[in-house]
């Protein structure tokens, strides 16, 4: 798994995903527990399979984020 974006703002998280699901790249979201145990501490990380890595930065940028 690779870090793709890492952030405390859950909008941006939620749209990044909505992103990376349109483009059918699978993606998961780390240490959100732990951020909403300490908030603004821990920012959720936002991951994706290796083999995605190029994909979904490309999917990203396309949607001009």
């Amino acid at each position: 798994m690779i870090e793709i974006e890492r952030t405390m703002d859950p909008v941006r998280l939620s749209v990044l995903r909505s992103v990376l699901t349109d483009a059918g790249i699978d993606n998961f979201v780390f240490d959100s527990g732990a951020g909403g145990l300490w908030q603004g501490a821990i920012p959720s990380r936002l991951m994706v399979h290796d083999d995605d890595v190029e994909l979904a930065h490309r999917a990203i940028e396309q949607a001009g984020l």
